[in-house]
């Protein structure tokens, strides 16, 4: 699968779990695709739609292939707080326990890298 392909791959979106909303914000929905497996990883496409929410995180790197957010990283679990604006070409590296809050202002799609085992 190429790049331009990938923009193309269909996704059905589901609301965010009600463990995931935050505060008041528009809840988004989010859909994703396993692609394959490389080594010991999954790679998969996931899409978010405006709104905002907030996720435990897994390990994952992945780069944003369009649209346009960000990612907080909370103070939680031994990680500092950070915060990192997603674009087009942003690559980003998530680390097991992280709690974070996503803020998106144009639907959001990335290619994703995860250890198999994680969901």
């Amino acid at each position: 699968m190429d790049h331009t392909e990938s923009q193309r791959v269909e996704l059905e979106h589901a609301p965010i779990t009600s463990d995931q909303q935050f505060n008041d914000a528009r809840a988004a929905t989010t859909g994703y695709a396993e692609i394959g497996t490389l080594g010991n990883c999954s790679i998969g496409i996931w899409e978010m739609s405006t709104g905002s929410m907030t996720d435990l995180e897994e390990d994952e790197y992945f780069v944003v292939l369009s649209g346009h957010g960000s990612v907080q990283v909370l103070e939680a679990n031994g990680f500092s707080e950070q915060t990192q604006q997603l674009v087009a070409g942003s690559l980003v590296r998530l680390h097991a326990g992280m709690r974070t809050v996503w803020q998106v202002e144009q639907t959001l799609r990335k290619i994703y890298l995860t250890p198999e085992s994680a969901p």
